[in-house]
């Protein structure tokens, strides 16, 4: 049955529609114990399961698929802890570092900038 779920979990299967998952459903569903999970919690901020009275771990549905997301990270992709941050909130912003301007348009958004600043200070005035 392990196996079943391991495989499942490696083959992308989707995540089933519940509210919450308890942490040893969240350890099948992505193939990971659940000690790499408590772990991932303290090391990737986004991984904010909530606890019930009794202190267990509850998981929602976007948890596992962010789990799910930094395992490809970590697992296929290599990435180091840092390295799985950084791409994690690069993904999350939706786009990717910005390339640095050239000198040219860099000299072309100052003097944009300084125009609007001369016009401003006139209306002050």
């Amino acid at each position: 049955m392990r196996e079943q779920a391991k495989a499942q979990a490696q083959a992308g299967q989707p995540v089933p529609e519940k509210l919450y998952y308890r942490i040893g459903e969240v350890a099948r569903l992505t193939g990971l114990k659940p000690h790499v999970l408590r772990y991932w919690e303290t090391e990737f901020d986004l991984v904010l399961p909530s606890k019930d009275r009794a202190k267990q771990r509850l998981y929602r549905r976007k948890d596992v698929e962010l789990i799910l997301e930094i395992k490809r990270l970590l697992y296929n992709e290599k990435y180091s802890i840092a390295g799985a941050k950084r791409k994690l909130s690069q993904i999350l912003r939706g786009r990717t570092k910005p390339e640095p301007l050239q000198e040219e348009e860099l000299r072309t958004v100052l003097k944009e900038v300084k125009e609007e600043l001369v016009s401003l200070k006139k209306l002050l005035e």
